[in-house]
């Protein structure tokens, strides 16, 4: 099987944008190899089998009680859709509440509701990009049918407080609670059975599986219909379904995440030292971040200038800049947090993964300074 991204990492790219995509495992490339040529793979196919696996593997990296409560999804965005719209059915429940920095995926589906008459609360987040629990306490209504909060945000690698957050939830109304988790699992401890969490919705090609396949955590004892109806698409995918088991095995470990942070640490110390007139964008407290994930923001200058500049010297990162998009505003995850404009169009996405190395990290140390000096000279000419 010919994955481009794992070609990538072969030909010595220094990717430090694995929050968008991560490259696959040697581990699940191999049990994907594996199956696609063995005598089993011209013949009639077990696909149950394969998805009972899938399930019981996603279920203990989640930390689930047991393989019932997993459905195999076609992707994050189909796991993320699928729960907020069987979460908002009930009759007399048409109020959801959502934040201000969540994923596409989340609001895409969000904004549906709405124009099919639902009220949507976007709740706001402070200067650190954290959430007050009890902001979201005093949202709540009798007729909210679902709460979605990201487990962690995919811009600043923000942890949001899901568990304390869902017990707000419970003790203050009859909504669902949903947790769009695709960028936590892999790389936090994850224990949903203790949680008074509903849903959580995870993509594999988020922890080094392959793309095109995802899953939903569902607490109750017994899944709807219509999620098992999205189950079943994984049928004529069977090669993506053994990369999903392979995937979320190997991700039980996080024991490699230690170093990366320390590695995330010095990178984000150089940078913030060597380079005046940059920022962090987000908390600094580690227990409250992703151990992979640093936003950075250089005052007077273009993330996208810095992300081509970086490319050519075959160094991957992403721009939460301003002029990423087409109206040069500021991201939603930076207006909510109120970062200025002027350092809001420079900002860089720096998002390590469990296979990065000290010399990739040197690497963008060398040549950062450099780079934000020259377009700083270019701006101001």
């Amino acid at each position: 099987m010919v994955n481009w991204r794992r070609c990538l990492f072969l030909h010595r790219m220094i990717f430090l944008d694995n929050n968008s995509t991560t490259s696959l495992a040697p581990e699940v490339s191999e049990a994907i190899d594996r199956f696609e040529n063995s005598p089993a793979a011209g013949l009639d196919i077990d696909v149950n089998g394969l998805i009972d696996e899938a399930r019981e593997s996603v279920a203990n990296l989640l930390g689930a009680d047991s393989l019932s409560q997993i459905c195999v999804m076609s992707g994050g965005t189909q796991s993320v859709r699928s729960a907020l719209l069987e979460a908002s059915r009930r009759k007399g429940f048409e109020h959801v509440i959502t934040t201000a920095v969540e994923h596409n995926a989340v609001t895409s589906v969000c904004q549906t509701l709405e124009q099919q008459g639902f009220k949507i609360t976007y709740l706001g987040v402070d200067g650190n990009g954290l959430l007050d629990p009890e902001v979201l306490r005093r949202a709540l209504t009798p007729r909210t049918a679902v709460v979605s909060v990201m487990h962690a945000n995919h811009e600043t690698g923000v942890i949001f407080p899901v568990e304390e957050i869902a017990a707000v939830v419970k003790e203050n109304s009859g909504a669902f609670f949903h947790v769009d988790g695709a960028m936590t699992a892999g790389k936090v401890p994850l224990d949903l059975k203790n949680t008074s969490i509903d849903l959580y919705s995870i993509s594999a090609h988020k922890f080094n599986g392959p793309g095109g396949i995802g899953a939903l955590y569902v607490r109750g004892p017994e899944k709807t219909s219509s999620l098992l109806d999205d189950e079943f698409l994984q049928s004529a995918k069977p090669s993506s379904t053994v990369g999903l088991t392979a995937a979320a095995d190997i991700s039980r470990n996080l024991s490699s995440w230690k170093e990366i942070s320390k590695l995330r640490d010095r990178l984000e110390f150089e940078i913030l030292s060597r380079i005046p007139d940059s920022r962090l964008n987000g908390t600094a407290e580690p227990t409250r971040r992703l151990p992979n994930t640093s936003n950075i923001s250089f005052e007077n200058t273009n993330g996208e200038g810095i992300a081509a500049m970086l490319a050519e010297k075959n160094i991957w990162v992403s721009t939460g800049s301003a002029c990423a998009s087409f109206d040069h505003a500021s991201s939603p995850t930076l207006k909510a947090m109120n970062v200025p404009y002027s350092y809001a169009m420079g900002s860089i996405r720096f998002s390590l993964s469990r296979y990065s190395t000290e010399a990739e990290v040197d690497a963008v140390i060398d040549v950062l300074p450099g780079i934000v000096a020259r377009l700083r000279l270019r701006c101001n000419a």
